[in-house]
């Protein structure tokens, strides 16, 4: 088929960049930044090896490009304060260098992964104009997405400009320090799973082959906006845990609190007004987090 659109993609080694190379190389000529160079690029597929914690050079990469998909972020996200400067150059510095680059390559799309984790927890649901953390209780982590989300919304008077706030993306190869993985990991190892009331955190997480869909979704849109991009299943933590239980033939072992059990569930229908709906159940996506 004849490639379409000339994109250039960040955090292609991670979770979700890894999958978006894949399914957008099938039909567009896809640029890919990663950090160290790919044991087994992909064909098709242009590589660019660059640092997004320092002061890169972005001479290197395509002079045109019709679509960024700044999917980056920091590795080193749970270390603070120690790591806070590459938290900083890779979320918010390196953001800046990027949106500059679109700007001077013509870019008619630019679309930024954030975190559902800036809106204000315990709501019942939260839309795209929900409360948002007041600031010194985001972290610093959710502080630089937060930021990188205003950086990005300066540009839409250039550019269509997309901020896609993910929750809980899961999927195949995920560093199993993430929170579905771990689960899976604890119940496996008969490790007690710490839970905030009786059945813990609810959420509504989506599968990592449903977020590139989105990302298809958004590709395809246009005009500037903010999106929820979520499961279409609210489980609790308890019950994710069961469902694993029930894969493995164990029987998950909780250990509970008496503080109350909070939320984080989105609504995604701004999302699905445009076309997109999650296609991959939880019973389903768990099964790629199973060894």
């Amino acid at each position: 088929m004849k490639k379409q659109l000339r994109i250039l993609i960040t955090g292609a080694a991670g979770l979700l960049g890894s999958q978006a190379i894949r399914f957008f190389s099938q039909n567009h000529d896809v640029h890919a930044i990663v950090h160290n160079p790919v044991a087994e690029p992909i064909d098709g597929v242009t590589y660019h090896s660059v640092d997004l914690s320092s002061d890169f050079d972005a001479s290197g990469l395509p002079g045109q490009i019709d679509a960024v998909l700044h999917l980056a972020q920091s590795s080193k996200f749970r270390d603070f304060p120690a790591q806070a400067l590459d938290v900083f150059n890779v979320n918010v510095a390196a953001l800046a260098k990027l949106l500059d680059y679109a700007r001077l390559a013509n870019c008619q799309k630019f679309i930024y992964a954030s975190s559902g984790g800036v809106y204000q927890s315990g709501l019942p649901v939260v839309h795209e104009n929900s409360p948002i953390t007041s600031h010194g209780e985001l972290g610093y982590y959710l502080a630089s997405k937060l930021c990188g989300e205003v950086l990005v919304q300066n540009y839409s008077s250039i550019m269509d400009v997309a901020v896609l706030r993910f929750f809980f993306i899961y999927g195949e190869q995920q560093r199993r320090s993430m929170l579905l993985p771990r689960l899976v990991d604890n119940v496996m190892a008969g490790r007690p799973v710490q839970l905030q009331g009786e059945d813990g955190l609810v959420i509504n997480p989506v599968h990592v082959s449903d977020a590139v869909r989105a990302l298809e979704t958004i590709l395809q849109a246009p005009g500037s906006a903010t999106f929820n991009v979520a499961g279409g299943e609210e489980v609790s933590i308890a019950a994710i845990c069961r469902q694993i239980g029930a894969a493995l033939g164990k029987q998950p072992v909780f250990e509970r609190s008496p503080a109350e059990a909070g939320r984080l569930v989105a609504n995604i229908s701004a999302l699905q007004a445009l076309g997109w709906s999650p296609e991959v159940s939880i019973e389903q996506g768990l099964k790629d987090l199973i060894p």
